[in-house]
């Protein structure tokens, strides 16, 4: 018997970052070493201080019952005092925070409180996959606007705003952005909060990368623009600054009824964060400030290793302010064979040069022509990884040694 899906699964295409993943490992699994520079997926330790903590909490019967969807209130209030603190900002923990089970699935479940069949949402291209999905999995639609051109990013999105029918709902941003890496000031945000009000649509800010920024640049927090609580929400994650991507945690923060929207969707999804996490989760985030300069610090480093080495291969790169990335435009002749796809190329260079990296393809059609590169491994991986593309791409000319 042929079971028939939804039709939701139809409009969803393959997970591009998962294909990426599934080579990668098969090739491994064969024996190649295969340098792996496609996912944010941090490979650095979580600080001692947290996992301890993490240690002492699971030994705790109490511990290991259901928690609350919303996530414990003095995790919560702890997020309130880092914003605070961070960015000048002042929530109530009780009706401004919420906790979620790692931003892509609180994106996610946001979406599902705020949009459904008919509705409209504005993204960006390229975006993040969840951005994009995350609507077409509310069964909803996403209008895409060229997030190319710095300055002119806002007239578009306004654009599209004043002249679509049915009016778009939502709004959804994100920098520091992944995967282009480009930055905003609070100027900017200042002008997204005005255009809300004015089309009277709902902001969602991601700010996954909100503390991992290089050269004394300071990411501002969508929320420290003047009305922003009025007219959407920022979701931010312990995965990246805290090197805590496998423990699945993150806040959302900001509009009260977009929390409470969100709230209601969760209340009948989960039931909430292991607590062991959640306590070792407060002590994060009051304690291990440092710990997210340092890991800034090394990423800087990473990155100026790799934005020489993206050089000396020949493509095109701007030095990133901040992320765990480096958005690179391939040169068109190591493209050609591949039509310009550059997932066919990403798949080919696991292949061919044993080096794993992410095709701006799989991020909407404005990312064809760039691949995403993570600085996830050390400095010397990272050169070894693009002596390995130099010999297959370049012909021998080696001209990384």
């Amino acid at each position: 018997m042929t079971i028939e899906l939804a039709h939701r699964i139809d409009r969803l295409p393959p997970y591009i970052l998962g294909r990426i993943k599934h080579l990668t490992h098969e090739r491994r699994r064969a024996g190649a070493d295969v340098i792996d520079l496609n996912m944010g997926n941090p490979r650095d330790p979580t600080p001692p201080l947290i996992v301890e903590k993490m240690r002492e909490a699971v030994e705790d019967p109490r511990n290991q019952r259901y928690s609350v969807s919303v996530g414990l209130y003095n995790l919560r209030r702890e997020v309130a005092r880092k914003y605070q603190r961070r960015w000048g900002v002042t929530l109530d923990p009780d009706e401004e925070v919420i906790a979620v089970i790692g931003s892509k699935e609180g994106f996610s479940h946001i979406c599902l409180a705020l949009l459904g069949p008919g509705d409209t949402a504005v993204v960006t291209d390229p975006a993040f996959p969840i951005h994009t999905f995350g609507v077409v999995l509310a069964g909803a639609n996403a209008i895409k606007v060229p997030l190319e051109g710095g300055a002119g990013l806002l007239p578009r999105i306004e654009n599209v705003l004043e002249h679509l029918v049915p009016k778009p709902k939502v709004l959804i941003l994100n920098f520091p952005n992944n995967p282009t890496t480009c930055c905003v000031d609070l100027d900017f945000w200042e002008r997204v909060v005005q255009v809300a009000r004015r089309n009277h649509v709902a902001v969602i800010s991601d700010f996954a990368y909100g503390e991992t920024c290089f050269d004394g640049y300071e990411a501002p927090s969508f929320l420290q623009a003047t009305g922003a609580r009025d007219v959407g929400v920022e979701f931010t994650t312990m995965s990246k600054a805290y090197n805590m991507a496998g423990w699945r945690i993150g806040f959302c923060v900001g509009n009260r009824d977009m929390i409470r929207g969100l709230a209601t969707i969760k209340g009948y999804y989960d039931y909430g964060i292991f607590q062991a996490v959640q306590i070792a989760s407060i002590i994060a985030l009051r304690e291990c400030d440092d710990a997210v300069r340092r890991q800034a610090a090394i990423y800087q480093a990473r990155r100026d290793v790799l934005v020489d080495m993206v050089r000396r291969i020949g493509w095109d790169v701007i030095p990133p302010k901040a992320t765990m990335f480096v958005w690179a435009r391939v040169r068109p002749e190591h493209l050609e064979r591949y039509r310009g796809k550059t997932v066919n190329f990403c798949l080919d260079m696991i292949e061919r040069a044993e080096v794993a990296m992410c095709p701006g393809g799989g991020f909407g059609d404005l990312g064809e022509g760039y691949v995403r590169i993570a600085m996830v491994e050390n400095e010397q991986r990272i050169r070894q990884a693009f002596r390995q593309l130099d010999r297959v791409l370049n012909k021998g000319t080696e001209r990384i040694r």
